[in-house]
């Protein structure tokens, strides 16, 4: 059987988990139990078996199991396509993440070399009504979803950019120091822009090809404050860096630049902005999305990303949750799913291993369930 999926999963003082070994064989995973019993610890240790902080965006040291915070460990056995990787991820005392891919220490950028692991988690049902940052986050992980250097262009625009805001805190006037980290910025910014760009383009095409039960979302990319038009590339970026120095000097910080971009998305079928459907439909937009998402992927990398939708099954229906599980099965994408109720994912019925989680005395337990 080749593909992309995980054959086995070890979680060790992760979380409310001090131990949980898992054997699976490719198809879609349930997790169903109890809020606060361990089922959304299991998503984030698959999380971290792509480059970047996770589906928490929780620091290492946030994750150790307490009391004991003697550290923590992920293992896997990763299928990617005809070959069998071990991946380790841990963290000790207090340290920063490590990883080895059989058995080789590896920089978290070789895990987006041999895996595609796309999630939609319970905070992202506010995408389209929060704070721009979020949507540049989900814009961000997309991008990098289709290329995993996207997040060291991210990495190295923020932080010439906070060199660039230090310097603009202290009322700095030499113009050699702003242009040599201008130039940084607008090479690592050009880079974010062209990425995020060819992200919504490949979501727009996934979209429009596919038949599918949920509805499609216009995608654009917007420049500071909404603005439709803005600096694009290397030499227009760093031409607006020189030119803002003295409204961002008295503003103590940069005001203009892809850290100001948001991602605008319109309900095609309805021709209302996403902020502006009703939950329901935001939630399916977003579902939308992830599955353009793991279509695109699947051509890319060649099998269907690894999927992690944790409570996917709030603001959905019955129907559009029998829909999104055929879309999932057919694609073969080994999708991980959270829930409180088996009843939750009834239409799935022997296409998925069920695992029920449940918690005793502050510790996460897994064991063999059933939908039935």
């Amino acid at each position: 059987m080749t593909g992309l999926f995980l054959r086995a999963l070890t979680l060790s003082y992760f979380r409310s988990h001090k131990r949980a070994v898992l054997a699976l064989d490719g198809r879609p995973v349930v997790f169903h139990g109890a809020n606060g019993a361990g089922k959304t610890n299991i998503l984030e240790a698959v999380s971290l078996l792509s480059p970047g902080r996770g589906l928490r965006r929780a620091g290492a040291e946030e994750i150790a199991r307490r009391p004991e915070a003697l550290g923590w460990k992920v293992t896997a056995l990763l299928q990617s396509l005809h070959q069998i990787h071990e991946v380790e991820t841990w963290a000790e005392g207090g340290g920063s993440r490590q990883v080895t891919i059989d058995g080789k220490p590896a920089p978290q950028l070789a895990l987006g070399r041999i895996a595609r692991v796309v999630w939609l988690v319970p905070a992202q049902d506010r995408l389209w009504t929060e704070s721009a940052e979020g949507r540049r986050r989900f814009l961000d992980r997309v991008a990098m979803s289709f290329e995993p250097g996207h997040g060291d262009a991210v990495l190295a625009y923020e932080k010439a950019m906070r060199e660039r805001n230090r310097l603009l805190k202290d009322g700095q006037g030499d113009r050699h120091w702003y242009h040599a980290l201008e130039l940084q910025m607008a090479r690592a910014g050009a880079e974010i822009q062209a990425n995020r760009a060819y992200a919504v383009a490949r979501l727009a095409a996934a979209q429009d090809e596919a038949e599918t039960s949920f509805p499609t979302a216009d995608l654009q990319v917007l420049h500071a404050d909404g603005a439709e038009e803005g600096p694009e590339g290397e030499a227009a970026l760093a031409e607006a860096f020189a030119a803002g120095r003295m409204r961002d000097l008295a503003a103590g910080r940069t005001l203009l630049g892809p850290h100001r971009a948001d991602l605008g998305a319109t309900y095609s079928a309805k021709g209302v902005a996403a902020r502006d459907a009703s939950t329901g439909e935001q939630k399916a937009l977003l579902v939308s999305l992830v599955l353009a998402n793991s279509r695109a992927l699947a051509k890319d990398f060649g099998a269907p990303p690894i999927l992690l939708l944790d409570e996917v099954a709030a603001h959905l229906d019955a129907h559009r949750r029998a829909a999104l599980y055929d879309e999932i099965c057919a694609l073969g994408a080994q999708a991980f799913m959270s829930g409180t109720g088996p009843e939750l994912f009834e239409a799935l019925g022997d296409r998925a291993q069920v695992f029920e989680v449940h918690e005793t005395d502050g510790v996460s337990a897994v064991q063999k369930g059933s939908i039935a």
